[in-house]
Order: structure tokens, then C-alpha cells, then sequence
């Protein structure tokens, strides 16, 4: 969430920096002027209510005098009547105020790139050689089912479209990506691990900046608690310290956590619909962080290396490139995307993102710190990187490592987790 006095003090400024977006945000003019009106109702208000209280104790004194107290009495009705509209006037006031700044996405870092959509992200770095193969390459969903390691068309009948069973070998690798991958988090790059709900409240997804803007993508429950299942561990893990105040000496706080993630791709129709890039249920591990202000962004340079760092110890062809201006997330000042090259679309796809969010998604969850201990609480920054998404690394290896009698050799660094050398 916008920090409102922001919005306030410099309208024009904050509008200029949002449209960069791609969309129109003038209407916070309009949010401004109920600020207003909202800020000139407490005021009327305050004094209404001082007023009220010493028309009331005068009573007292006018009974004890013998004096008439009727028009006292019709004053103390006439105030309590405007008190009572006034209220209502500003919980209407505070409640749009709100929705407003529930819809409106974070202000883009001042130095992001300026563009439409993804084709105007700029290249960072490109690592690694893109195979050269001697036969033609089969795509994932041929391979998978070939070795009878991933079965779509069960999936589909016990459940629906964007589903996949893993089978034999096939989750063996998905087992072993997340193992692998939180052991090297934790172990080597020094997260906290969390097991976390796979069923989170509105709250979460509010603070989270999921909800309202994303609603439509979630699996909603059939229960009177408002329930939804989870859509990326970032939602949870950011929920770790709601309605907190922490230390200075506590931050940075790293967490890695993995989880299934629930989506329903509710804008992706017609897209990616054969095989595992773009799932329903998909497993992903997360790195989060919690810091101060003058932290967040080496800490978002340090994700970013411990997320690469998996793609390079599976020895697969990636690039980075920072998201522009029209393709950054919702709740996202800046953001870089790993993507990971996959042989049978002859390009590059995300595999992971990496993001700041600074103050804005810890405004939405009142998660705050103190710089010193006398010193008033301040908000947080967080941030977020998938460490990675775990079916899209499949994909990749599936695809990267195969050999041309239709095995696939399995990573290296994979084989005291997977126990052989070869899936055939």
C-alpha cells in the first residue's frame, strides 16, 4: 500500500511515476480531495465533540441554579445527530480511501526501465552455452510420457486440464530439485527453513498484495472463514511478522521455504496448455527477506545470486533481464527475471523473479522496526525470489539434458539425490 501522505504532499508526482505503468492513475486526484474532506470531518468532528462534552457538564450547574435546560437539551440532541452523520459520512470516506489504496500497485523504483511489456525488458547477463544437439529435440510433454515419468492424460481425468501426475523417475527429480534446492538456501546461502499452510486467510492475501487486484486467480474454499488456497509461499512467509514491530537487530530476516502453489490462471487461456510450464498446482521453493530501507537493495542483489546460483550448479542456460516499467508485478518497485533456456521453444522462459517490494506490501501488513530502541517504529522493506520454481526446472533438465535414444542424463550435482546417473 501507498504511504497517503506521499500522495498527498506530491499527487502529481506519484501519478507521473505510476503511469509509467502503461495505465491511467489520475483518479488519485480524486483520492486526494476525500483525504481531504476525510481529514476536515475529524476536525469538525473533534470539535464537536469538545463542545458536546462542555454543553454537558453545564448541565449540572444550570439544574442547580433552577435555570431552563431545554434548549441545552435540544443543542446536545441537534450535536449528537450531525456527530452521528459526520461518522457515517467519514467511515464512507475512510472505506473508499482505502479500496482506493488497496487497487493502486507500488510506485516504480525511479530507476527502472521505461517500456509497454516484456519485449521491452532490458538483457542483464546471459550465462552459460545453449546445447547444440545432432538429432531432433523432443519437447517435455513427448519425453515425459515416453519414460513414463509424467502422465497428463490421467491427471486430466482424476482432476482437469493443467494437471500432471509424476511417475517413477519423474518424481524422484521433482523430489530432488527441492531438496537440493533448499538444502543449498539453507546450508550455503544461510535462510531460516519454514514449512508453511498451504490455506491462507483474506488477510494474508490483503497484506500480501494478492487481494483484491488478483482475486480471480485464487482457489477459493467452500468454508464460512473466507479460506484460499495458497499461491506462492511468498504470501505466507511475508504473514511470518504481521502486526509486528521487530528489532533493528533482528533484520535482515531470511527465510526459504517450499510449497505447492495453487493457481488459477484465470488470464492464461490458450497459453502454454501442453505440458508443465504453466500448472494449476506447481511446486516452487521462495527466498524471502525482511530489512531496513538502506538493506533492501543489496539484499535483492543477493537473492538474485542465490537463485542463480541453482541454475548454475545444474549447469543450465540462463539470462536475467530487469522487468520494465509495463511488465513489473503489482506489488513490485523493481524486479529481475531469471530465464532458463528450454530447447523445444528455441528461447528463453522465466523460471524465476526476483523483487523489492520496499515499504509497500509491510504498509499492507503493519509489519514495522525499530532503528533504535527509543526510536518510533518504521516500516520494513521485504522482498521476495523464487529459488526457483521447481516444474519449470524439470522441463529444463528434461529438455537440456536429453540424448538422442530419448534418456536424459541427470545433472550432476542431482546424483547423490536421484541415486543414478541416467532416466531411460
Amino acid at each position: 500500500m501507498l504511504d497517503l501522505k506521499r500522495i498527498r504532499e506530491n499527487v502529481d508526482g506519484v501519478i507521473k511515476r505510476l503511469n509509467q505503468r502503461g495505465e491511467d492513475f489520475s483518479y488519485l486526484h480524486e483520492l486526494v480531495k476525500h483525504d481531504e474532506e476525510r481529514r476536515e470531518i475529524i476536525s469538525a468532528l473533534e470539535t464537536l465533540k469538545a463542545q458536546r462534552n462542555a454543553t454537558s457538564k453545564s448541565i449540572g450547574k444550570l439544574k442547580r441554579e433552577g435555570k431552563d435546560i431545554d434548549e441545552v437539551m435540544a443543542t446536545l440532541e441537534h450535536d449528537k445527530v450531525t456527530i452521528q452523520q459526520l461518522e457515517k459520512t467519514l467511515t464512507s470516506l475512510e472505506n473508499s480511501i482505502e479500496k482506493t489504496l488497496l487497487m493502486t500497485p507500488n510506485i516504480p523504483h525511479e530507476n527502472i526501465p521505461i517500456g509497454k511489456d516484456e519485449d521491452d525488458n532490458p538483457l542483464i547477463k546471459t550465462v552459460g552455452d545453449i546445447p547444440k544437439f545432432t538429432f531432433e529435440v523432443k519437447p517435455h510433454w513427448e519425453l515425459g510420457p515416453e519414460l513414463n515419468i509424467l502422465d497428463f492424460d490421467r491427471a486430466t481425468k482424476m482432476s482437469a486440464s493443467r494437471f500432471t501426475v509424476y511417475k517413477g523417475l519423474g518424481a524422484r527429480l521433482e523430489r530432488a530439485l527441492i531438496q537440493f534446492m533448499m538444502d543449498l538456501h539453507s546450508d550455503t546461502h544461510g535462510y531460516t527453513e519454514l514449512i508453511l499452510p498451504y490455506i491462507i486467510n483474506r488477510k494474508s492475501m490483503v497484506a500480501a498484495g494478492q487481494f483484491p487486484k488478483f482475486e480471480d486467480d485464487a482457489f477459493k474454499l467452500v468454508d464460512d472463514r473466507d479460506l484460499y488456497l495458497n499461491p506462492t509461499a511468498e504470501v505466507p512467509s511475508i504473514n511470518m511478522h504481521r502486526d509486528e514491530i521487530l528489532t533493528a537487530d533482528q533484520l535482515p530476516i531470511r527465510y526459504v521455504a517450499f510449497t505447492t502453489a495453487f493457481r488459477q490462471e484465470a488470464g492464461s487461456a490458450g497459453r502454454d496448455t501442453r505440458g508443465i510450464i504453466r500448472q494449476h498446482q506447481f511446486n516452487k521453493v521462495e527466498l524471502i527477506q525482511f530489512t531496513t530501507p538502506e538493506q533492501s537493495y543489496e539484499a535483492l542483489d543477493c537473492i538474485l545470486a542465490s537463485s542463480e546460483q541453482v541454475l548454475k550448479q545444474l549447469k543450465l542456460p540462463y539470462r536475467v533481464v530487469e522487468l520494465c516499467s509495463g511488465d513489473i508485478g503489482f506489488a513490485m518497485a523493481k524486479t529481475y527475471d531469471i530465464e532458463v533456456y528450454i530447447p523445444a521453444y528455441k528461447t528463453y522462459r522465466e523460471i524465476g523473479s526476483i523483487s523489492n517490494a520496499e515499504d509497500y506490501q509491510a504498509r499492507r501488513a503493519n509489519i514495522k522496526y525499530r532503528p533504535t530502541k527509543d526510536a518510533k517504529p518504521e516500516f520494513v522493506h521485504t522482498l521476495n525470489g523464487s529459488g526457483l520454481a521447481v516444474g519449470r526446472t524439470v522441463v529444463a533438465i528434461l529438455e537440456n539434458y536429453q540424448q538422442e535414444d530419448g534418456s536424459v542424463k541427470v545433472p550432476e550435482v542431482l546424483i547423490p539425490y536421484m541415486k543414478i546417473d541416467t532416466i531411460k
